[in-house]
């Protein structure tokens, strides 16, 4: 039997233990921030297309996944991951409101809302 390196024709890369309870919102919204960011910084290419870099970020935060294992199934650095894992939570941080904003509507509604 031979031994081959190629993966079949129309198979995922991306590995992963187990499936990670995720909404399809969850994963878009994470990917489309990603889109909107490379197309911001006119980068022209990524190794895995953002919805896989989205799920890799999330199984690392969600499950606390090491990154060595998230990129070695997936034929990345982890260096990579940890780049992408500091980048999408920059990114993420960067939507949130400001505490002192949202301190405010709280004190003028009385509530969360």
């Amino acid at each position: 039997m031979t031994h081959s390196e190629k993966r079949a024709k129309g198979t995922c890369p991306l590995v992963y233990q187990c499936r990670p309870p995720l909404s399809t919102s969850t994963v878009n919204h994470l990917a489309d921030l990603l889109r909107r960011h490379l197309k911001a910084i006119r980068c022209r290419w990524r190794i895995l297309p953002p919805g896989k870099i989205a799920v890799i970020v999330l199984a690392v935060l969600r499950h606390d996944q090491r990154l060595a294992d998230m990129a070695g199934g997936n034929n990345v650095s982890e260096s990579t991951v940890r780049r992408w894992h500091d980048e999408l939570i920059g990114l993420l941080a960067a939507q949130a409101p400001r505490l002192e904003r949202a301190l405010t509507k709280v004190a003028r509604v009385g509530r969360w809302s």
